[in-house]
Order: structure tokens, then C-alpha cells, then sequence
């Protein structure tokens, strides 16, 4: 049998999946017990023991100065500007994918307006953002939407333009109105399109919300890591930075259920 043709059992592909992260949890432990072994004071690799007690000090551990457990007020904190900053883009994406997806006149007009605007760098206009909007938690959020939503518009015009064509056809030879239209079949094949364009810009998000955090911020989990870091405290900003990719994972399988529970007829993205 070819290759390409063999598949894994269940057992075997539940074996293959965790082998990676085996492999790179024993590779880093053991590495960490090589550096400890020659320098007991090294904070490069930090053993498990010491990360545990950091777990311990930050999650579990009121802080003196604060009165609060850091890690969980920093994961409010974040969460937060994330969520705010996810349904904010989801809703201008939407819209905004409608109307230049089905409006020629819309289209022609703002089409490349929004492409050239997703190729600005986001974190390039992060002073501005500070300038304009300040350092609290409004330039944050906005520099999320920016980040995130051109490319999710474009996204959704794409998927706006390969509704077959017979499906406009029979919508207005049935005496649909344009508005009828947007709503009856433009929207029912964008919605589960918008919820895979946010899977896709989740990592993207979490990259702007952790550089605004890390400049301009007094919480939060970018701005926890680079408070640490000046104390080369690895036995800290390991945790937190697995902490963030697990709310990751969870947030992505969250709207990948969404849209399999939602839209069980579609297939795109869905896994």
C-alpha cells in the first residue's frame, strides 16, 4: 500500500499526536537537568519543581502589593480586551463583507481601499494608537480591530463572490429585493465563513493584544511576561506563555464546535 494511503488507527493517531509533545517535553527536562546539573543557578531552563512554585506563587498566592492572584487577574484582564476586540472585528467584518461582497458600487469603491489597509503593519501604528487614544485600554482594543479585521473582510468578500451564480438568479426571479437578498442567502453562507475567519485571526489577535499589553499596561498576561523578564524569571514566563497558548487552543476549539453545532452543513475550515 502506498504512503499516502495508510491511515492510523484510533489508537495510533492518538499516539502520533501526543508524540510531539512528549518528544519536546523530555528534550526540554532533560536539557533543564544538564544546565542545572553544571549551574544550579541557571534560569534558562528551570526545572519543574521551580515552575510549580512559581505556579503556585502567582496563581494560588495573594499578592501583598494587590490583595489579588495574579495570574487570574491577569488572565481577566486579557481575556477582556480579546473578547471585546474579537466581537467588535466580527461584527465590521461582517457588515463590511456584505456589503462590498454584494454591492458592485460598494465594491469597486472601498475593495481596494481595504486592501491596501490590511497591508499596513499593524504594530507599526501602535504610537499612534497611544497617541490618539491613550495609553488605557481603548488602544488596545482598537489596535486588535485593525490588526485583524481587513484581512477577515477580505476573507469574506472572497467567500461572497463564490455564491453560485444561480443562487442570485433565483432569489430575484422569485422577487427577492436587495435587502431580502443580503439577508436570505448572503448571510447564511457568510456566517459560518466569519466564524473560521476568526479561528484563522486568533493568533494574530493574541500577538497585538500581548505588544500593546507589553508597552502600555499595568495587567495582563503580555504585560506580566515582560514585567518578569527583566529578572530573566523563566521559571514564570514559561507557565504563562503555556497558559496563554492552552486559552488559545480552547478558544479555537470553541468555535470550531460552535460552527459544527451551528452550521452542520458546512465543510470549509470546520475541523
Amino acid at each position: 500500500m502506498r504512503l499516502i494511503n495508510r491511515h492510523p488507527s484510533k489508537s495510533g493517531a492518538l499516539m502520533l499526536l501526543l508524540m510531539p509533545f512528549i518528544v519536546l517535553v523530555a528534550v526540554y527536562f532533560t536539557s533543564s537537568s544538564l544546565r542545572l546539573k553544571d549551574n544550579p543557578d541557571d534560569k534558562v531552563l528551570p526545572s519543574a519543581t521551580q515552575m510549580s512554585d512559581a505556579i503556585h506563587q502567582f496563581a494560588f498566592t495573594e499578592d501583598k502589593r494587590t490583595g489579588q492572584y495574579l495570574l487570574w487577574a491577569d488572565t481577566a484582564a486579557s481575556l477582556k480586551r480579546l473578547g471585546i476586540g474579537l466581537v467588535v472585528s466580527a461584527v465590521i467584518a461582517l457588515v463590511a463583507g456584505i456589503v462590498t461582497g454584494s454591492i458592485p458600487l460598494v465594491t469597486a469603491t472601498f475593495s481596494p481601499f481595504i486592501t491596501v489597509v490590511s497591508m499596513i503593519p499593524p504594530l507599526a501604528v501602535l504610537p499612534i494608537l497611544f497617541i490618539v487614544f491613550g495609553l488605557d485600554e481603548l488602544s488596545k482594543v482598537v489596535l486588535i480591530v485593525i490588526g485583524i479585521t481587513p484581512m477577515m473582510i477580505r476573507d469574506l468578500q472572497q467567500r461572497a463572490r463564490e455564491i453560485p451564480n444561480e443562487l442570485w438568479v433565483k432569489a430575484q426571479t422569485l422577487g427577492a429585493t436587495s435587502w431580502t437578498l443580503m439577508l436570505r442567502v448572503i448571510v447564511p453562507q457568510l456566517m459560518p465563513r466569519l466564524l473560521v475567519a476568526l479561528r484563522l485571526a486568533l493568533c494574530s489577535a493574541w500577538l497585538f493584544l500581548i505588544a500593546a499589553e507589553a508597552i502600555a499596561s499595568v495587567d495582563g498576561l503580555g504585560y506580566r511576561i515582560f514585567l518578569v523578564r527583566r529578572y530573566l524569571a523563566m521559571d514564570v514566563i514559561l507557565p504563562y506563555v503555556a497558559w496563554i497558548t492552552l486559552l488559545a487552543w480552547l478558544i479555537d476549539e470553541s468555535l470550531r464546535r460552535l460552527t459544527q453545532w451551528a452550521f452542520p452543513w458546512y465543510g470549509g475550515g470546520a475541523r
